[in-house]
């Protein structure tokens, strides 16, 4: 999801068929660290079966910006490059991530310590961690499993999703059911609510040590 959120078990990723891609822009509300901001995710061709993807959040505390260039092949979702840029209050960093398939490995270069900076070797069905958001709500709809392999920030982590139930959740003013997947790795907790219809998830809540770091809720999709 966010890069630090979201991201083979069982049944690995790249055993599980891609839903069609389609382009998409979604605006969300979001709260930051306690600061309410605003969010927007967009899907858009980069080219013949590429896609950028992108997650834009300003408040006024700070300013994020990620996206991820991947590709279909073979009925998987690809990362084949990323770009994670950061502003808190006076501290800028960027960090540019390269999967290069052909080598097999991933490596980063910008704001990265050494130890970060690959590379690492990737693996069939891999995934970065703004992609783990829509392979979630492609598994949730087809009632697979989520168990991804994330490959970010020069690290390998296993993220492991499993439904906690459906909740109600308003969204433009009106009350849509959804399916609530959450995850947990040491402090960290990412939890994701799921509408049928919707390409992104509704609402992405990353929390840490107990709290909520960042919330993002949906106003509209198109």
């Amino acid at each position: 999801m966010l890069r630090r959120a979201f991201a083979a078990a069982a049944l690995a990723v790249a055993s599980l068929p891609a839903l069609a891609v389609q382009p998409f822009t979604a605006d969300y509300q979001a709260n930051y660290m306690g600061m309410q901001g605003s969010g927007r995710m967009v899907l858009a061709s980069a080219g013949a079966n590429k896609w950028k993807y992108t997650l834009d959040i300003n408040s006024p505390l700070a300013t994020l910006s990620q996206s991820t260039v991947f590709e279909e092949n073979g009925g998987q979702w690809r990362p084949l490059s990323g770009n994670d840029s950061t502003n808190v209050l006076t501290k800028k960093t960027t960090k540019i991530a390269t999967y290069d398939w052909s080598r097999g490995v991933a490596s980063w270069t910008g704001d990265v310590k050494p130890e970060r900076a690959g590379p690492i070797k990737l693996e069939p069905g891999d995934l970065d961690a703004l992609l783990i958001n829509l392979a979630i709500v492609r598994d949730v709809v087809a009632g697979k499993p989520m168990n991804y392999r994330m490959v970010e920030d020069g690290r390998v982590k296993q993220l492991n999703y499993t439904v906690a139930g459906k909740e109600s959740i308003t969204i433009d003013g009106k009350a849509q059911q959804a399916t609530k997947v959450v995850s947990s790795s040491g402090n960290k907790q990412t939890i994701a609510w799921v509408v049928a219809g919707m390409p992104v998830p509704a609402r992405i809540l990353q929390r840490k040590d107990g709290a909520d770091e960042i919330d993002l809720r949906v106003q509209s999709t198109r």
